[in-house]
């Protein structure tokens, strides 16, 4: 697809940029003052990462990160969407704030000032300080006031420099996936496990929100989901229901306290003697208004009605894909995956403006012997869900911007290094980065912007 035939489809103002994360791009876990993560500790147990990678290294983007504005800047994106580690601001989340971390941040954000980049920056992108975890990590009350403070740190020192903030990337992650599912830091395998951590991290967001404000009122706040784009296998009334309550547990445990200040009535029949005490005032602290939300895609949900009649609540199993294209992580291919997301949510709760925050590919090719690396179907899938995003603000959706994820290949959690997001190649052995096929197409697109404020073509 012609980058500036697409385009033209797009408001003059819109934002493209490109995503990262702290833990998997930065390394140097052990220096200045940082301390482990649960992801250090996760990355380190064996049999949770593949091949028993780690974040020691990853990019060592923390020792590159000029060469790495320079390349932001080269590719001509507008904005960055990067995290902080809260282990390097406060290595213990309590205690002794650690100067050295957030000098590194300081450095990184008047970096992009000084090459006309803006920031948009995350507080929280799943490295909790491993010494929270003697408390109970996120299902604990008391991690939700450790992230206020931490909140009050990064924005007081850094929030006057900063395009946008957002308290948390991805909730579902960090709680179903890490304390339902095992398969993210810190590994829990417990209903009420996930329960407590929803709600906690909901609370966090709220106080988080408070102390932005506090700090910084004029500076854009949202948060960032991956929210699930539920689609049901079939029109049997069994799978209809399972689809209701997958859309009730996946999202509306998240959208709910933040949008409407309640969680999903089906959420809370089946699981409320599960549940952490709601104290007074938590669901107004959660449902204090936002100034805009990023949505993370990638895959639809497709759900069935779970068979077995014991099954514990959301009570749904995983259908099968409906296209055969699959990535290289084996996700299924269906941008109207994306469509169907943006408006069933935006039927069921009063949202603010968005942005696409991560959208992208794993494709894992390597550096062909011409020193390219043609990644043709990564293109491809991006000029797809472009094309759906185009059409999504022509209906009328607000969005503003689209992040790419990611800059360039890094430790990919679970999956360790074996799969590749990123528009620019990394080579671990070397550090060299090479520019993809896909990463110098959106960068023609992303030069055509921005252009003015004029209405998208119709």
């Amino acid at each position: 697809m012609d980058p500036k035939l697409l385009a033209a489809r797009f408001p003059g103002d819109f934002v493209f940029g490109v995503a990262t994360a702290s833990f998997q791009i930065e390394g140097a876990t052990k220096e200045d003052g940082r301390k482990p993560s649960i992801w250090d500790a996760f990355s380190n147990m064996p049999g949770r990462v593949h091949n028993r990678d780690n974040g020691d290294v990853a990019c060592d983007h923390y020792h590159r990160w000029e060469q790495d504005l320079d390349l932001i800047k080269e590719l001509g994106v507008e904005a960055y969407r990067f995290s902080i580690a809260w282990p390097r601001v406060y290595p213990d989340g309590t205690g002794p704030l650690n100067e050295k971390g957030l000098d590194f941040y300081d450095r990184l954000i008047d970096g992009c000032k000084a090459r006309g980049i803006k920031t948009f920056a995350t507080l929280y992108h799943w490295d909790l300080p491993l010494a929270l975890m003697g408390d109970g990590g996120w299902t604990a009350r008391s991690t939700a006031h450790a992230f206020q403070r931490y909140a009050h740190t990064v924005i007081s020192r850094l929030g006057d420099r900063l395009d946008a903030v957002a308290t948390f990337n991805e909730p579902w992650c960090s709680v179903i996936l890490s304390h339902l599912l095992g398969i993210h830091a810190p590994g829990e395998r417990n209903m009420q496990a996930t329960l407590y951590a929803a709600h906690y991290t909901n609370l966090a967001h709220g106080l988080a929100v408070e102390a932005i404000r506090a700090e910084a009122p004029k500076l854009p706040v949202g948060i960032v989901y991956n929210a699930m784009s539920v689609i049901a296998a079939s029109d049997s009334e069994a799978d209809q229901a399972a689809s209701i309550r997958a859309n009730d547990f996946h999202n509306g445990m998240f959208f709910g306290p933040v949008f409407k200040g309640a969680y999903p009535d089906s959420l809370m029949e089946a699981c409320e003697p599960l549940m952490p005490k709601i104290e007074d005032g938590d669901m107004k602290t959660i449902s204090q208004k936002i100034d805009w939300w990023g949505l993370n895609y990638y895959t639809p949900m497709r759900v069935a009605a779970d068979p077995n009649p014991d099954a514990p609540y959301p009570a749904h199993i995983q259908a099968p894909p409906v296209h055969p294209e699959k990535t290289d992580i084996g996700w299924e291919i269906d941008s109207s995956g994306l469509s169907h997301i943006v408006r069933d949510l935006y039927a069921s709760y009063d949202l603010p403006e968005c942005y696409i925050t991560e959208n992208g590919a794993c494709y894992n090719m390597g550096v062909g012997a011409d020193g390219e690396v043609d990644d043709q179907p990564r293109l491809d899938y991006y000029a797809d869900h472009l094309s759906v995003t185009a059409d999504l603000i022509k209906e009328g959706y607000p969005f503003r911007g689209y992040f790419a994820w990611s800059l360039m290949d890094n430790f990919e959690w679970a999956e360790g290094y074996t799969m590749r997001f990123g528009l620019v190649h990394v080579d671990y052995e070397t550090q060299v980065r090479t520019v993809k096929k896909s990463g110098k197409w959106y960068s023609e697109l992303a030069q055509e912007f921005p252009k003015g404020n004029h209405a998208p073509a119709s």
